[in-house]
């Protein structure tokens, strides 16, 4: 439906365990910073988000697969796709691979907020911006 974003991730020996294998919750972090550059190419800085409109995103949901792990110095590369959009959740889908081969696949409902915590509707400036 939508044009993927692709953002590279080298892994560093701070990822992993005492294996050299990335710990779980590190792919989190690596799909959160793919989806900051994902925004910034689109065209917002999160910081104008927060100043300016008042609006910041936060997971409400996401579904993660481990399909295989990641090691030490890997070069992992994550792609981010709009899968739908309302007015105040976006859907994304978001694989991490090495070498071409899949190894972690998320789907992340992803809701405005403001800065109590209290859903928003995105303005059409930004809303459009999602393709």
């Amino acid at each position: 439906m939508h044009e993927n974003f692709f953002h590279k991730v080298k892994v560093y020996y701070e990822d992993t365990d005492s294996g050299g294998v990335v710990y779980y919750a590190n792919y989190l972090k690596f799909i959160e910073r793919a989806r900051s550059e994902w925004v910034r190419n689109i065209g917002f800085d999160q910081n104008v988000l927060r100043n300016d409109f008042g609006i910041v995103f936060a997971v409400r949901k996401v579904e993660a697969d481990y399909i295989k792990a990641a090691k030490f110095d890997d070069l992992l590369t994550i792609s981010t796709e709009l899968i739908s959009k309302t007015r105040v959740r976006l859907k994304l889908n978001q694989d991490i691979y090495r070498d071409n081969y899949l190894i972690f696949k998320a789907v992340l409902d992803i809701v405005s907020i403001d800065r109590s915590g209290v859903l928003v509707k995105l303005p059409n400036v930004i809303f459009d911006k999602f393709t």
